[in-house]
């Protein structure tokens, strides 16, 4: 009886051992059938760089350490299981230019997923837009900063603050070059799901380096190539704050604070997430554009 006891033991022990794929981490499949099964599988730094080919969405997955999310290499291949290069979480960004024909300005581009976002922030001069405490050199290394009118291309008595916009549906050109928009809510959270998620979206689009880096979170992984720079904000007074530790950027989508609000996203020195908030028209925030 005893010995019958200890072997049904140890069957269960051996099941028990089979079904936790969490305890061999570096032995991943090349391909799963779903998003379920593969949460199965943990991601934690032992396979930082893995990826898994999900049949069910027709798209790589990869670890960045903590979470699964939707890989920018999506050529599928055999050699899934070897880690990857700590210093590379996906393979290199496609990247392009886009020349300004207004002023002749050039901007790197990057494709992510299925957008084409500026890889820069746009540095074109129009009314009701501003340098960093008004010093070019802000503008030659971060880009111009906006009031929200001029980032949708309308005139401070049209858009501005106090003044509720009438703006068309479907994309908002903007501030933008022909062929571009202002990207609106949606278009951001679009990008949030591509990169992980909000909770993550942070460490994924900003630049390595350039951040104040508050315990080692400042800057960024940048696997995307989206290289979002600290460069700060215009407050309602004038005045530039938060250069090297916040990154705020104009969405076209508007408040509902009576004319007086909009909404954008921002990035901080402090953790990984992106959010999306809304605040006064009349404060400078960068512009990237994407693009139609």
């Amino acid at each position: 009886m005893r010995k019958l006891f200890f072997l049904m033991s140890l069957a269960v022990i051996i099941v028990a051992c089979g079904d936790d794929k969490g305890s061999s981490p570096n032995e991943l499949p090349d391909e799963v059938a779903d998003m379920d099964e593969l949460e199965e599988y943990k991601c934690d730094d032992s396979v930082s760089g893995a990826v898994v080919y999900v049949k069910d969405k027709l798209k790589n997955y990869e670890c960045d350490g903590d979470h699964w999310f939707e890989s920018y290499n999506q050529s599928k291949s055999s050699s899934s299981k070897k880690k990857l290069s700590s210093s590379s979480i996906v393979s290199s960004p496609v990247e392009g230019t886009l020349t300004d024909t207004r002023d002749g300005q050039t901007y790197k581009t990057v494709r992510i997923g299925d957008q084409v976002w500026m890889a820069e922030n746009l540095n074109y001069e129009t009314d009701s837009s501003f340098c960093y405490n008004d010093s070019v050199k802000y503008c030659e290394k971060y880009g111009r900063l906006y009031r929200w009118a001029a980032a949708v291309g309308k005139s401070e008595s049209e858009c501005g603050y106090g003044y509720t916009c009438s703006l068309p549906s479907g994309n908002i050109q903007g501030v933008c070059p022909n062929g571009w928009h202002l990207p609106s809510n949606d278009d951001w959270n679009t990008l949030f799901a591509i990169v992980g998620d909000s909770s993550v979206a942070g460490t994924m689009l900003k630049s390595t380096s350039g951040w104040f880096n508050w315990y080692k979170i400042g800057n960024g992984k940048d696997p995307f190539g989206f290289s979002a720079l600290p460069a700060g904000r215009r407050n309602c007074y004038g005045y530039g704050e938060f250069e090297g530790y916040f990154a705020y950027f104009w969405s076209s989508t508007e408040g509902n604070g009576y004319g007086y609000d909009a909404y954008y996203m921002s990035l901080s020195y402090h953790d990984d997430k992106a959010r999306l908030d809304g605040c006064r028209k009349n404060g400078g925030h960068s512009v990237r554009c994407l693009k139609d």
